[in-house]
């Protein structure tokens, strides 16, 4: 089946970043996705059909300072649900392809805006990237070890936590709204926003006093012994989690240390005397040693693996989790569904590969 999302129509304004990723989504679950992209080379993807997460869609080329082209990608916002553009604030206005024009057309258009800073405030003027949205919202101060500065994480709580998802959930809830009201609106998609939002938790734990400042001083950022990472006797690593008492004293039962000569498992002032014990116990074995003791318990110990291990970990080879689309592994749509579950995902296209087929899809017929 072709996914929930048959039927919905979607244009991408060519982007990086958390746009596309959004819209990869969107086509997973089964929207007919058209992504624009300039004539042009972008030399972040010279090579747009190897982008995998330019899956799912399909491909058209305009230049949108050109008033021809401009006017046919027009006609195609008159068909469109949703609009999903990743510009700096303005830009689309200036170019002709700002919310007040594309609504005046489509009523019903939602239209969704995916930057860092917003489309207001202080610094909405400004380029930036996920490091710099991560370290203002506060969330990067706690990515750190003692003595040592913050950790520069993947793109995962910027561009994609607090960019993508937060667009996706944006524009789901205005498709719901549109049900009652029939009209469309304008979503506006901060990174900023979507990094607060996502660490509401540790705002929580802080207005209750209960959220230490430093770095890894709280349980779940390194700062517990018992959720941290681990070298072992080979030099690879494994991640231990396991909070619940129950589960901790598997942990300490299969590493062979007792509960009564230790400090107990929440005694803060503690804690360094307890990660000695645990630090010397994983590093008698080897990480795969390891992995093999601890199968099959609620330990909450796991290995960690590259990327070219996870292809072949047998619990996301048995859900599927990851696949192989045209030789190349990549992530499966999420999440599943019962009766409409998605088609495997097409490969991308070569850039501007459907700029003479567009209307045989019904793009450009002005159906409402």
């Amino acid at each position: 089946m072709p996914g929930p999302l048959e039927g919905l129509r979607v244009l991408e304004l060519g982007g990086i970043g958390p746009g596309p990723h959004a819209a990869m989504i969107l086509g997973d679950l089964g929207a007919d996705v058209v992504r624009v992209d300039r004539p042009s080379t972008n030399v972040l993807t010279p090579v747009p059909e190897k982008d995998q997460l330019l899956r799912n869609r399909r491909s058209v080329t305009a230049d949108l300072k050109d008033p021809d082209d401009l006017a046919r990608v027009l006609t195609w916002v008159d068909d469109a649900d949703v609009l999903i553009e990743g510009f700096r604030p303005g830009v689309a206005e200036r170019i002709g392809i700002g919310p007040d024009e594309c609504r005046h057309r489509n009523p019903r258009l939602v239209y969704g805006r995916m930057t860092g800073w917003g489309q207001d405030g202080a610094m909405s003027h400004l380029a930036g990237h996920d490091l710099n949205f991560v370290a203002i919202t506060g969330v990067l101060s706690a990515i750190a070890r003692e003595g040592q500065p913050p950790t520069v994480p993947l793109n995962l709580v910027g561009d994609y936590g607090g960019g993508s998802m937060l667009l996706l959930v944006g524009i789901l809830a205005a498709l719901w709204e549109r049900e009652r009201s029939g009209e469309g609106q304008v979503i506006d998609a901060s990174m900023v926003d979507g990094i607060a939002l996502l660490s509401q938790a540790f705002w929580s734990l802080r207005g209750r006093g209960e959220w230490v400042g430093e770095p890894a001083s709280n349980v779940v950022d390194g700062g517990a012994p018992f959720y941290d990472v681990y070298e072992c006797a080979d030099g690879g690593h494994l991640a231990i989690a396991p909070l619940e008492p129950g589960f901790y004293s598997i942990l300490l039962e299969r590493l062979g240390l007792s509960s009564e000569s230790l400090p107990p498992q929440f005694d803060r002032a503690r804690w360094p005397e307890l990660r000695e014990h645990i630090t010397h116990a994983v590093k008698v074995r080897s990480r795969d040693e390891w992995t093999a003791v601890f199968a099959d318990t609620d330990a909450c110990v796991t290995p960690v693996l590259s990327f070219d291990e996870a292809e072949h970990h047998q619990h996301l080879r048995s859900r599927g989790t990851l696949i192989d689309v045209g030789g190349v592994v990549q992530a499966a749509p999420a999440p599943r569904f019962s009766r409409t579950p998605p088609e495997t995902p097409r490969p991308p296209r070569r850039q501007g590969q459907d700029n003479d087929a567009l209307s045989e899809n019904g793009w450009g017929d002005a159906r409402r």
